[in-house]
């Protein structure tokens, strides 16, 4: 289906737009500006949705059969398509609601190439160890600010984004303990 990279202040999150839009409709016919807004509300606080994406994934949904127009506004400008989902659009959104999403393991990220790099070519890779710390820290700072400030739909996301940010400080924390075992490997 359609995806969008939601942006949390430097961590990427993809979520299905499609399956989110025939979630959104299950509860009623709307308009695509309607759509729009309610995702916008609910998921797409820090990278809201273009309305192009919202009407050609629209698009899609109703080549697939998945929507349905429900109705049409006539006005001063564009006609107004109502779209409604159709009984294969709610299994399709059930379908993806029961299927799990894939763990992503990060078994080659990009920290671990700047470390093996840097020790490659002489640089400082605790440095670079303790660079990418005080970010870490300087995020989940900024993200534990805006999860005590927010509702529960904010705090829920910043809590999952904490506790990715936590494992990888145990990893950088790793990773340093290892750090002359790991260079001696590497220019080996």
């Amino acid at each position: 289906m359609y995806t969008h990279h939601v942006y949390i202040e430097g961590i990427v999150a993809v979520m299905s737009i499609g399956h989110t839009l025939l979630g959104l409709l299950e509860t009623g016919p709307r308009h695509g500006y309607d759509l729009k807004q309610s995702y916008d509300a609910r998921f797409g606080q820090d990278r809201p949705l273009h309305y192009g994406q919202v009407y050609s994934t629209l698009s899609r949904l109703l080549k697939n059969g998945l929507v349905e127009v429900d109705g049409v506004e006539h006005g001063g400008g564009p006609d107004r398509k109502r779209y409604a989902v159709t009984a294969a659009g709610v299994t399709d959104v059930e379908d993806w609601l029961a299927r799990p999403e894939k763990p992503e393991p990060y078994l080659q990220n990009t920290l671990y190439t700047k470390v093996v790099l840097a020790l490659l070519t002489g640089r400082g890779a605790a440095e670079l160890l303790d660079a990418q710390r005080a970010e870490h820290l300087r995020l989940m700072r900024e993200l534990t600010r805006r999860k005590s400030g927010g509702g529960l739909a904010d705090q829920l996301i910043c809590d999952h984004a904490l506790f990715h940010l936590e494992a990888d400080l145990r990893w950088l924390e790793l990773t340093a303990a290892r750090l002359d075992r790991l260079a001696a490997e590497v220019r080996s």
